[in-house]
């Protein structure tokens, strides 16, 4: 697994539960170093060591952990980065996840060597998608579900999500949208702001 994300779980832990309980789920994965570097690459082995102590620790599904990591991504201070990023493919929520096929080929522009799923949305009805994540790593579907709705959000549509369970690599998300202007959207400007 690409340290991006391992360090990216970490990052999960400690700007929500504080430090304190970082170092408690480094221990009790094993680690040697309670820090990751965000430019090695590590065995999933140890993402799955990682994980599995986060769960233990808040007495928490594994499922509702991924998702949060997902939240977390496009909705803490720390990572506003990849919500720019992801804001970038469209001015509604459904030019967004139109846009999601080509998030592993734009990723890569940032960092090469990231493996990000596959991503292939299906339009059923012009309310109802499903978006299928194929990877290698289980539970890259429950991260998407978390990005998904917080973005819904940012961009102020209804929606409703359900993970459809995954096999042979792929997990299924199946989208159906309510309302694309239900609330007032989260401002959005191309241009990043000189501080």
């Amino acid at each position: 697994m690409h340290g991006l994300i391992n360090r990216a779980i970490q990052c999960f832990v400690v700007d929500t539960y504080g430090a304190d309980r970082w170092l408690r789920v480094a221990h009790d994965a094993g680690l040697e170093n309670s820090e990751f570097e965000s430019m090695l690459h590590y065995e999933d082995d140890v993402t799955d060591m990682v994980l599995k102590a986060i769960v233990r620790g808040l007495g928490t599904p594994l499922e509702t952990v991924l998702e949060d990591i997902g939240t977390y991504l496009v909705s803490h201070p720390n990572v506003e980065a990849l919500r720019r990023l992801l804001r970038f493919g469209g001015v509604t929520f459904i030019e967004f996840l139109h846009s999601l096929d080509d998030l592993p080929e734009r990723a890569r522009l940032a960092v090469d060597d990231l493996d990000l799923p596959q991503m292939e949305l299906r339009e059923h009805a012009a309310n109802r998608f499903s978006l299928a994540c194929t990877h290698s790593y289980h539970g890259f579907g429950f991260v998407m579900m978390g990005i998904l709705r917080t973005l819904a959000d940012d961009y102020g549509a209804l929606v409703f999500l359900e993970h459809k369970g995954g096999e042979q690599g792929v997990e299924e998300i199946e989208i159906t949208l309510f309302e694309a202007a239900f609330a007032e959207g989260r401002s959005f400007e191309l241009g990043a702001r000189a501080g």
